[in-house]
């Protein structure tokens, strides 16, 4: 177990519960995240309030600091070096990139090298960084594995987890750093980001709204809960890759292994409030696909763990959650 761990994107959806769980492992986590303003960030500010609220708190502390911020990230690592970094900051939506790519230039492709400069210098023992399974594109075979060509983003955004993924590679080849990639399938849950379809639909739903839904709902999505996702990002970071068979890189897909359609959320969210979605039909958008579908067997060989919370049960406490939270 590593003492000391770096989060990026400490803020974040993903970024919260992953420190929340290292410091119950009994790690010391220093956080980080520059507290953008691609969505409120008062979510973000309260993330981290209920990081620094918890009993374990003397064993976390916060920075406001970019990825992308060379000098400041690598005086950080100079001062308190850590010995695993779990890399979770980007820029994230896929529709957003194509409205504002430079963003995802800046936190991404430069945010993702600052990073591996950094472990680099503190010769840490692993770096598990998130990739997604945007990198899949359309690929039409079922289930995605990580043996799947991945030559064809359809967005922006997929196109940088992916070069994410070729530049730890090459990391690890140049500097025999330990580096494992996540590729990560539509997490949802407490303390999501409001940009996500659980959360919209939910919110829209509850205040009597429309709400937009694509290509008529028969999207599928592999939908995935946050502590499963928790769970795995835990695992594979106590299980760093070795150069037996070459470069000390690894991937995994973290993944529900159990799509729905958009449809089935809707009618789960309908069932679980009470209240009829009102639906706005739209064709599908630029940068989506059909379907993603986890293939988890190599998670599942590695590390002895694969996701399995029913979209029924995450989609319950996801409105409990939320219900909660904005008191309604």
């Amino acid at each position: 177990m590593s003492d000391h761990v770096l989060v990026t994107g400490a803020a974040g959806f993903i970024g919260m519960h992953t420190a929340a769980a290292l410091l119950s492992r009994g790690h010391r986590v220093t956080g980080i995240d520059n507290l953008n303003d691609y969505y409120d960030v008062g979510l973000k500010r309260a993330r981290v309030a209920a990081l620094e609220a918890r009993d374990d708190a003397d064993r976390f502390r916060f920075l406001k600091l970019d990825v992308s911020d060379e000098a400041g990230i690598g005086g950080l690592v100079r001062d308190d070096p850590p010995d695993a970094i779990v890399h979770l900051a980007a820029q994230a939506g896929v529709r957003y990139s194509i409205e504002q790519p430079m963003k995802y230039a800046v936190s991404n492709l430069l945010g993702m090298t600052v990073i591996l400069e950094a472990a680099r210098h503190a010769g840490v023992r692993h770096l598990v960084y998130a990739s997604s399974s945007s990198v899949y594109g359309g690929n039409r075979k079922q289930p995605f594995s990580e043996d799947d060509r991945v030559d064809n983003p359809v967005s922006f955004y997929a196109a940088t987890k992916r070069a994410n993924e070729a530049m730890a590679y090459s990391y690890s080849h140049l500097y025999d750093i330990p580096a494992t990639g996540l590729r990560f399938f539509t997490v949802y849950g407490p303390w999501s980001r409001p940009d996500m379809a659980s959360w919209l639909f939910t919110d829209a739903i509850l205040q009597g709204r429309p709400i937009r839904v694509f290509e008529r709902g028969r999207l599928r999505r592999d939908f995935t809960y946050i502590d499963d996702i928790v769970e795995g990002v835990v695992r594979v970071l106590d299980a760093p890759p070795t150069s037996a068979e070459g470069a000390p890189h690894a991937l995994f897909n973290i993944g529900n292994h159990s799509p729905n359609t958009v449809n089935e959320l809707i009618a789960l969210i309908e069932s679980l409030t009470g209240r009829k979605a009102i639906r706005e039909e739209l064709p599908m958008q630029p940068g989506d696909v059909e379907a993603t579908y986890a293939d988890v067997e190599r998670l599942r060989t590695a590390v002895g763990f694969n996701p399995a919370t029913p979209l029924e049960e995450g989609m319950r406490r996801f409105v409990e959650w939320f219900r909660g939270y904005h008191g309604i």
